[in-house]
């Protein structure tokens, strides 16, 4: 049995009764919103906080709103709520999907979508327990100087899979992050580092409070598509997302693709918008970018399934988003 450690549980009821929590047991403490990953994590000795703070009695955090220019969503939102929100579902269905895939329904009423934007790398050598860890020898992330997977690699290339985070990159999502040093927006396509121990720009102590998304134009479609050994439970071998604006008369205007899954951070794929604009969206054209996003895709060996597989998926996956956005 996988015990967890002692700790000390805070349950603030603000924001800033929430920091305050974080900077006075700095080093020693994590916040903790619904707890599906961290805890397996906990289990597993990845994460030994003396102190969690509870971010789940923050009522700022748990709001859904809309207003003319787009949707703001509480970073404590649950994934299953988001996932069946009738704004959601008309206006960002691409994110609605991504939320509606994440793991089981049990885990989604429970996480959040805060927390799977923010969720850790994984690698088929750090997701173990203590004892699998230490018999073969610690890595890059975690107690270790070896990566187990790029022979004599020194930066860690443990596997971004969140779903939503994927999601809200062509949909052009800001992220408010709020910490002792005060409240800042950032875009979340430079949220993102390729460092896979921590490959998020977030210092000690600040949180993501909540995510805005701007209002999609009338013109504009998208599609979140998911790859995974089996269709429940399990995390992405690979996520697509894609963002289509199309010209009054129905041609391509831009074309953003970002895939996920295959390194440390959500990738944006190059040259899509360069192939598509002032195209119609043909078959033609749908296999063109398939084979492109092919070509500049390249799983690693982090996952417990045949990169090369995983590889022959993308320009699958490219077909169905594209054929769908057609439809």
């Amino acid at each position: 049995m996988l015990r967890l450690h002692p700790y000390e549980y805070h349950r603030p009821e603000t924001v800033d009764e929430a920091i305050a929590l974080l900077v006075e047991h700095s080093g020693d403490v994590m916040p903790i919103a619904g707890g599906t990953d961290l805890v397996p994590n906990m289990k597993h000795k990845l994460f030994t906080p003396g102190h969690l703070v509870s971010l789940r009695g923050i009522a700022e955090m748990q709001d859904i709103a809309e207003d003319d220019d787009g949707f703001t969503i509480g970073a404590t939102a649950s994934l299953d709520r988001v996932a069946r929100d009738a704004r959601a579902l008309r206006a960002l269905p691409s994110l609605a999907r991504a939320c509606s895939l994440v793991s089981g329904p049990q885990l989604r009423r429970m996480g959040t979508i805060g927390g799977n934007v923010c969720l850790d790398t994984r690698c088929t050598y750090y997701n173990q327990t203590l004892f699998w860890r230490k018999a073969l020898g610690y890595c890059l992330k975690k107690d270790g100087t070896a990566c187990h997977v790029v022979k004599g690699g020194t930066r860690c290339v443990a596997a971004h899979s969140a779903d939503t985070a994927t999601a809200l990159l062509p949909l052009e999502a800001e992220l408010r992050i709020v910490g002792p040093d005060g409240e800042r927006t950032t875009p979340i396509t430079a949220f993102f580092t390729s460092d896979g121990v921590w490959n998020r720009r977030m210092e000690p102590g600040e949180l993501l409070v909540s995510i805005r998304v701007p209002r999609p134009a009338s013109n504009t479609r998208h599609s979140f598509q998911k790859l995974r050994a089996r269709d429940s439970i399990d995390f992405p071998m690979l996520n697509l997302a894609v963002r289509v604006d199309f010209s009054e008369d129905h041609l391509v205007a831009d074309l953003q693709m970002v895939a996920s899954a295959m390194g440390s951070y959500p990738r944006r794929l190059g040259k899509m918008g360069v192939v598509a604009a002032g195209r119609w969206l043909t078959a033609e054209l749908i296999d063109q970018l398939a084979q492109e996003a092919f070509r500049q895709c390249h799983p690693l060996d982090n996952m417990p399934i045949d990169a090369e597989w995983r590889r022959a998926m993308v320009p699958v996956l490219v077909r169905r988003a594209l054929s769908e956005i057609t439809d």
